[in-house]
């Protein structure tokens, strides 16, 4: 029953045979056969090594006649190989896959089939070339759109999971340790004073010159120091620092939580019956609330202290007459104001940095997408909460 219908033999001499068979191994040699009337057999010997050029499965093209319509291997005389017998056998199940050949690999030995069930686990993924005049810029922005709405209701049921959370801590039933929480006040208070001290300086600075150069034209540079704190303890300080806690901790709040999601530990903790709301995200969400008002006094303090340097040495205001006019400019309610929207800002970065790490995807990819969208989520919810407090104080009067 069994014919041989055709060999296929590495072209190789006996010389070169002694000098790659340190072993005593032949060179590589395989074997095409008929062995039904719609089966095949193809027989793999000798030595499968990459340190000599192996042959490519295209050779095989024309052994596999159309009638055949299985194959199977035989490997009882296959001596060593390493990774080029697996190259050659994907090349060769891609060739086979196309014209619809079914192929049993219980012949060949179990090193390569795991190999090649590794390499086959995950597809290939084609990434489609597009031109960059292909969507216009109103095609982007309803994508845009659409994708923001379909995220509504997940946003929405997010911050009701993390408003019932708040409401287990109320009553003493939240579960979480309390050291977790206070390493992330640790974490985003006293190792954010370098960057926040950088900014708020060099933002007043700036306000210091944009009013210095219009108040001068009047002669009142001494108002300087009204524009530089109002702006500073209303405004400035709060919204800066929002930004920087946004690039700084709500990237990394997404990026621990998505790896979490990697490892499966947020699973894990749904599995023991612990909710990863009250165990992850409130620390996270009460350290940035309780240190963002914090940080945004020290940086209005900062910026104030900058726009004094600028009016003392360049515009020849006397420090103590800075310093009155700062005072008698100052009222409770600006600090009021100013510390509610630290507060606000806080809990918004907090909301969105937890919100995109626990909907990240389980890749390396997805995390830093998760990290990338925590920050454009958290300025964005910045912007919209400072437009509407601004507007809310100014109508109560505050």
């Amino acid at each position: 029953m069994q014919t041989s219908d055709s060999v296929h033999r590495s072209p190789v001499t006996a010389d070169a045979l002694g000098e790659v068979a340190l072993d005593n191994e032949p060179e590589w040699r395989f074997e095409t056969r008929q062995t039904g009337v719609d089966e095949g057999e193809i027989v793999l010997a000798g030595r499968w090594c990459l340190d000599r050029p192996l042959p490519s499965p295209d050779m095989l093209q024309a052994a596999l006649r159309e009638g055949v319509r299985r194959l199977r291997f035989n490997c009882i005389e296959l001596g060593a190989w390493d990774s080029g017998l697996p190259i050659f056998l994907a090349g060769l199940l891609k060739i086979c896959a196309e014209r619809g050949i079914e192929v049993d690999q219980s012949g060949l030995p179990q090193g390569v089939r795991r190999l090649l069930a590794m390499a086959f686990a995950v597809p290939e993924q084609k990434i489609a070339e597009r031109g960059a005049g292909d969507e216009g810029l109103f095609a982007r922005v309803g994508v845009a759109a659409i994708e923001f709405v379909r995220g509504v209701p997940e946003m929405l049921r997010f911050l009701g999971e993390i408003t019932l959370s708040l409401g287990r801590l109320l009553r003493g039933r939240a579960r979480f340790r309390p050291r977790d929480m206070w390493l992330e006040v640790e974490e985003v208070g006293p190792r954010a004073l370098a960057i926040v001290s950088v900014i708020s300086f060099l933002v007043g600075l700036i306000l210091a010159y944009l009013g210095a150069d219009q108040l001068r034209l009047v002669g009142a540079q001494i108002f300087i120091a009204d524009l530089v704190a109002i702006g500073m303890v209303r405004e400035v300080s709060a919204l800066m620092t929002g930004i920087i806690i946004a690039g700084r901790t709500g990237a990394a709040f997404a990026a621990q939580l998505g790896t979490m999601q990697v490892n499966e530990e947020i699973d894990a903790f749904k599995t023991l019956g612990i909710s990863p709301i009250d165990y992850l995200v409130l620390p996270r969400m009460l350290a940035l609330m309780l240190m963002v008002p914090l940080l945004t006094l020290y940086s209005a303090f900062v910026g104030m202290f900058a726009g004094l340097l600028v009016s003392v040495t360049i515009f020849d205001v006397g420090a103590f007459e800075y310093y009155n006019e700062t005072v008698r400019a100052l009222q409770l309610k600006h600090f009021v104001v100013g510390i509610t929207k630290g507060s606000v800002y806080g809990a918004a970065v907090a909301y969105a940095g937890c919100m995109r790490g626990m909907q990240s995807g389980r890749s390396a990819q997805a995390v830093g997408e998760a990290a990338t969208s925590a920050v454009v989520t958290g300025i964005l919810l910045i912007t919209i909460t400072a437009s509407v407090l601004t507007i809310a104080f100014y109508r109560l009067g505050i």
